[in-house]
This record gives C-alpha cells, structure tokens and sequence, in this order.
C-alpha cells in the first residue's frame, strides 16, 4: 500500500477497509462494483453518503465509513489542497465585504468546519489556531522587555553602593563555598545548551506559533518583573572579587544634559542588549541582583522543554532538570548573586508558569470569573483567547515542515497573483482608461 492516498489502487483500498474492519458488503460495493481508488476514496463528501451507492450500506457501515474517510481527509488536508477539493478561504482584499465570512463559507472538506476537532482530555471540542500574528505581538513584547531591562541595568550599575562603605551582605550559602573564577561562564553553557534544545522542540512542534507566544509572554513578564525589583532596592555587591564602580565619562556628570545622559545610558544599554547580559559575550554589569536573570532563563527554558516533550522521554526530562539545577548551582559557586535572588528568581519564574498554563488548559476556570482574570492576567486573557484545552505534544517529520512552508508560500503568491489581477482589470476598465478611445477618436 502507497504512502500517498492517491495513488491507492482499488486494491489498496480493499486493503484499507479490511485493516478498518469493514464487512465484506461493504468491500464488495466499493471495490469490486464500483472500483473506488485511493483518489475517489479521500474525496467522498457528505453528499455521497445520502446517495447511492453509499446509501444501500446499513446505518452502522455507513457511520464508521464516514468517520474513517473523514480521519483519512484529517491526516491528508496537503493532498486535498494540491487535487483542489480543500480551498482555504480566501480574503478578497479589495472587496472590503469580503473581509467578514462565517464558516459556512469553507468548503465542505475544511477541517474547523466538517471534521471533528480532536478532544480536550475534559472531552470537550479543541480549538488550537496557530494566530502567528499572535505570536510576533508577544516576541515584540519580549524584544521591547529586555530594551528596558538592559537600560535598568545601566541604572542600577551606576546606583551600586560603594564596596568599602557597604561589604558583601551575610549569606548561608556564599559564607560557605569558595568562588570558583569560572562557574558563571559554566552557567551560561548550560544556558546556551538548554535553549538549542529549545529552538529544536519548536521546529518540530506542530503547535510551535503557541509554544513561541507562551515562551515569549512568559519571559517578557518575568524580566519585566525583574526591572522593578532591580529598582526598588540596590543590594551590596555579593563578592570581593568583583570590580563594581560606576561608569566613567570623559566629562563630568553634571555638564550633562537631560538628553545627553539618556543617549549615553541608551549606548550602554545597546551593549548589553546585544550580547544578552552574558558575560561569556563581554557583558559585565553590577547592581542587578534581585532576582537572577540567569537563573529566570534557565528555569524557563527547563519547564518548557520539559512540558512540551513527549513524557516517555525520561532522559531529556532529567538532563534538563540536572542542567537547570548545576546552572544556579553554578551561580552561586562564582559569587554574583545571593543565595535570595536565585531563589526568589526560581520560585517567582516556576510558580508563573504552572499559574499561566493551568488558567490555559482548563478554559472554564478563566470563564467562571473572567473580568477578574482580564485585570490580574491581561496577557493570559488575551494570548489564549483562541486555545481550548491542553496543548498536545504532536510533532512533524521534515518533510511535513518543508510542505507546510511550501503550500503557505505558495497560498500567499496566489493571493498577490490574484490581487495583482484584480487591480490591473479595475485599472483596464476605469472611466479614465475608457475614455481614451473617444478622445483619440475626437483628435483625428
């Protein structure tokens, strides 16, 4: 039996509907009488089922045939778009009636119309719509986040109190471990390591645009946090051996204007923003201790890799938590923070997460009460709005990844094709472009 449906023989589905467990009746009409192929098989519709031949099967026949043809439509939608019976609905964007459709309006085949969405594990019906518009909106909201944490980390680099006036603070952990030089670069390997397992689960994910627009929405809300504490209170350098003073200019502080100071603290803040506060990249900041960036970034990119992966993978689970662990274990070994701000940090970013996708996986506890969870969870309400239930963990095979890159491109040309066409037809026929001919006419 072939791969592609359609180029199933008659025998081929014979072969099909036995593996489906259908009575020989039903084998009989399809393949013997009627020769039904792979072709004619996935592009039976609903019609075909109240007309003959379908219509002479019995009722429990017909409904398990109709069933298995729709799951067989489900699994292969890219062959139904490339034989022409699935049209995604298209937007006619010079027509602004045309922008509003109901789902009446999809074909028949579409599969948020006719086919049943799989279940929720509460058994309700599931919608997971990938919205990358969605997604960009949080990646901006994170990109705009680390600008304003990297210009708080100037601040609070030229806020650090003076080492001699104001020694290391007491710390259980610190008092007792002895710096280690190379620890904290340690931290980020890990770090680095752990997000290349990331930017791998997405690219196979097959619900990588809700992973993104969670990871993002999570992130940004975390660090944004983090620039109020950084703020509020400026803690004591954690270590001797840190070299914490203000930045020096070439010229004195109080000869600087208002917008001088900003251009020279945006420059600064460029720097660490491109190297992503790692010092692995350079970067060297000080004042930036509650809570622990480092540490907020490894438990993110733990719990995500951790929730979106298969449970049966044990291995993964335990080297992510065993890297997530020796990353603020090694934190602390290099003395560049407290023992409170990775602690704070781990809590604050752990508890947020499983905050976030329990309100995400159970709909009904954000319905029961949600003008409350607008003003407490604005980001929640709004990024899983269209998401109903628990997000399985379905992946895709390269070759999948490849087509679905190559049918959204090539839906997008047909679209600009069509609109090209569109304008230079209302160009061809517009009374500027027809009056041409009279006014020739009236020159000769």
């Amino acid at each position: 039996m072939h791969n592609n449906v359609v180029e199933w023989t008659s025998k081929d589905v014979e072969e099909w509907l036995r593996k489906e467990d259908f009575d020989e009746e039903t084998i009989g009409l399809l393949c013997i009488e009627n020769k039904v192929n792979g072709k004619c098989l996935i592009a039976l519709n609903d019609n075909d089922f109240v007309m003959a031949p379908l219509s002479k099967l019995n009722l429990r026949e017909r409904k398990t045939l109709y069933l298995a043809v729709k799951t067989l439509q489900r699994e292969n939608q890219n062959t139904l778009v490339m034989l022409g019976i699935l049209e995604l609905p298209n937007i006619n964007m010079y027509n602004p009636h045309n922008l509003h459709f109901t789902k009446h309006e999809y074909s028949e085949y579409f599969e948020s119309d006719r086919i049943t969405p799989p279940l929720s594990e509460e058994g309700r019906p599931q919608r997971l719509p990938p919205e990358i518009w969605k997604a960009f909106l949080a990646f901006c909201y994170l990109v705009l986040v680390t600008w304003i944490t990297a210009f708080v980390m100037v601040i609070v680099h030229d806020r650090v109190p003076d080492m001699k006036k104001y020694p290391p603070l007491p710390d259980i952990f610190l008092d007792n471990i002895p710096h280690i030089p190379w620890a904290f670069d340690m931290c980020e390997i890990t770090g680095t390591f752990l997000f290349t397992v990331w930017l791998l689960v997405l690219l196979f994910h097959k619900h990588r645009f809700i992973l993104m627009r969670r990871f993002f929405a999570l992130s940004g809300t975390v660090f944004l946090l983090r620039c109020i504490t950084m703020l509020i209170t400026s803690l004591s350098v954690p270590g001797t051996h840190l070299q914490c003073q203000p930045r020096t200019h070439s010229f004195q502080a109080e000869d600087l204007s208002f917008f001088d100071d900003i251009k020279i603290k945006t420059s600064q803040a460029y720097l660490i923003w491109r190297g992503a506060g790692m010092s692995i990249q350079g970067v060297r900041t000080c004042g930036d201790y509650m809570f622990s960036g480092h540490t907020v970034a490894l438990t993110m990119l733990n719990f995500f890799i951790t929730e979106y992966t298969p449970q049966h993978l044990y291995f993964l689970h335990t080297v992510s938590w065993i890297m997530n662990m020796f990353g603020i274990f090694f934190i602390l070994a290099a003395h560049e923070h407290y023992s409170i701000d990775v602690f704070v940090a781990f809590y604050i970013t752990s508890r947020l997460f499983c905050y976030y996708h329990t309100l995400s996986n159970n709909q009904a506890l954000m319905q029961q009460d949600s003008i409350r969870t607008r003003i407490w969870f604005p980001l929640l309400s709004f990024f899983e709005s269209g998401v109903e239930g628990h997000v399985p963990n379905e992946y895709e095979t390269l070759n999948e990844i490849v087509l679905n890159i190559y049918f959204f491109v090539k839906v997008r040309i047909e679209t600009i094709r069509r609109f090209h066409f569109r304008s230079t037809m209302q160009n061809t026929n517009s009374p500027a472009s027809n009056s041409n001919p009279s006014e020739n006419k009236k020159t000769k």
